[in-house]
C-alpha cells in the first residue's frame, strides 16, 4: 500500500536563513492516491514578530499566534504523522528549506529531498508556459477554491491533494488504483480443456414422448420453419 502526505506550510517570510519561521503546518494523508480523512494541523508560535507582508498573505497575526505551541512542542506529533511516507508539496524547495531549518534548530535529522514530489515541477512539465500556481491549477481542473480567500496550510493541502490527482492522470486514476486493491483469485488450468463428456448422459424422454413429438412435427408439413431450421 502506497502512503503519501500532502503538505503545506505558512511562514513569517521567505527565507529561514534570515530568521523567518514556520507559523502553520497542514498535512493530509493519501493511501493509493486516495484521501483517508486523516490530517495534521498546527498553528505555531514563531517567537518573533509578524511582518505585515506575510500577515497579508495568510492572515495570521503575532497576537493570534502568541499562545500557540512552539515548533519543538509539535514536532514529535508531526514526524509521527508523516512517518516515512512520500511528501507531496507545491514548490517544495520553499517548504523543505523551512522544515529542515526548524529541525536543525532542534538538532534533528533533515528530511531528505529524495522523498519529496514537487507538484510545481509536475505542473510545469504537464503545462509548460502556463500559470501553475495552486489557484491557477484549481481553475484549470475545475476544483472549487472559493474558500481560499487567504493562504492556509490545511486548506491548501486539501486543494493540492485534488490537484495532485489530476496531475498524475485524473480522477479515473484513483478509481483504477482503488479497484486494484480488491484481491482476486484466478484458477490456472494447465493444458487444453476437453469440454466433451466421457460418456453421454442417458436420454430422459420416454418412448411415448418421443413418438408424440414425431407425430406433432409431421403435422407441421414440409414448409414449417422448424424443418428449415433443422436442415
Amino acid at each position: 500500500m502506497m502512503r503519501e502526505i500532502i503538505l503545506d506550510t505558512e511562514t513569517t517570510g521567505l527565507d529561514p536563513a534570515t530568521g523567518h519561521r514556520i507559523v502553520e503546518l497542514g498535512a493530509v494523508e493519501l493511501l493509493n492516491h486516495l484521501p483517508t480523512g486523516r490530517s495534521f494541523h498546527a498553528y505555531i508560535n514563531p517567537e518573533r514578530d509578524m511582518p505585515r507582508e506575510a500577515e497579508a498573505v495568510h492572515g495570521l497575526s503575532a497576537a493570534f499566534l502568541s499562545d500557540k505551541p512552539v515548533f519543538a512542542a509539535i514536532v514529535s506529533d508531526f514526524l509521527a504523522f508523516i512517518g516515512d511516507a512520500t511528501l507531496i508539496i507545491h514548490n517544495a524547495s520553499f517548504d523543505m528549506a523551512f522544515l529542515n531549518a526548524e529541525l536543525a534548530f532542534l538538532g534533528l535529522p533533515a528530511l531528505p529531498p529524495e522523498r519529496v514530489v514537487d507538484t510545481l515541477h509536475l505542473a510545469r512539465q504537464k503545462h509548460p508556459g502556463a500559470a501553475n500556481s495552486l489557484d491557477a491549477l484549481c481553475r484549470r481542473y475545475g476544483i472549487d477554491n472559493s474558500k481560499r480567500s487567504k493562504h492556509g496550510a490545511l486548506l491548501d493541502s486539501e486543494l493540492l491533494a485534488e490537484v495532485y490527482l489530476e496531475l498524475i492522470g485524473g480522477r479515473q486514476t484513483a478509481l483504477i488504483l482503488e479497484a486494484s486493491r480488491v484481491k482476486r483469485t484466478t484458477t490456472v488450468i494447465a493444458g487444453p480443456i476437453d469440454l466433451q463428456r466421457p460418456a453421454p448422459l442417458p436420454a430422459r424422454l420416454t418412448e411415448d414422448e418421443r413418438q408424440a413429438h414425431a407425430a406433432f412435427v409431421a403435422l407441421l408439413g414440409d414448409s414449417a420453419l422448424w424443418r428449415q431450421g433443422r436442415a
